[in-house]
């Protein structure tokens, strides 16, 4: 019985990059894979892009409404394929986790995702609180914040300062969003000095 695997990481763990590795391996032993990622997911249009420059093209955009096992045939393309390799996978819903999921099962093609574990505001994503509860493998991606300490947050800068409200969703580098992986003692102090200049600016009125 094939896998739901599940790897995640903080911003800059080279998730995309693995993703793009991954495929690559199948791929040289002759074996036919589909990469997957959200719609909702516009960097690089219609393609998996790691920032160290390289970048795929995906097989299939996953639509907000989609049923990923209903849609398997589709998703095959008429091919027998030997893996299904999805990027951005937090932003996929709690049943589509269960979809990819019988997909592995029932389907026997091993269903390997990539994504983040949190958001900007440390709160989960529902595709991957679904994993978390349900992948049989779970693998965590590391990287360093800029202290020297292990990342586990993902903290979202407009215009080059730390916000910590706005919408869950604001992909990289539109409107002027950027992210940085950050340890848990730099995220706090950012939002404490986040706080201690919102609570100036209430003062001034």
């Amino acid at each position: 019985m094939a896998k739901l695997y599940f790897r995640y990481g903080a911003m800059n763990s080279g998730k995309s990059t693995a993703l793009m590795q991954v495929a690559h391996n199948y791929e040289e032993r002759g074996m036919a894979v589909r990469v997957l990622k959200p719609a909702i997911d516009s960097k690089g249009d219609d393609s998996v892009v790691s920032r160290l420059g390289i970048k795929r093209k995906v097989d299939y955009r996953i639509e907000k409404d989609d049923n990923l096992y209903e849609n398997f045939s589709k998703i095959e393309g008429g091919q027998n394929i030997s893996c299904i390799i999805v990027d951005e996978v937090q932003f996929l819903t709690a049943d589509q986790i269960d979809q990819l999921m019988k997909i592995a099962v029932l389907k026997d093609v091993p269903v390997i995702c990539y994504g983040l574990r949190t958001d900007f505001k440390t709160k989960g994503f529902e595709g991957s609180e679904r994993l978390l509860l349900i992948a049989h493998s779970i693998e965590e991606l590391k990287t360093i914040c800029r202290c020297g300490r292990k990342a586990i947050f993902n903290g979202r800068k407009i215009d080059g300062l730390f916000v910590f409200e706005g919408s869950q969703v604001a992909i990289d580098g539109e409107q002027k969003v950027e992210y940085e992986s950050m340890c848990a003692k730099c995220y706090f102090e950012r939002l404490e000095e986040e706080s201690r200049r919102l609570e100036g600016d209430q003062m001034t009125f």
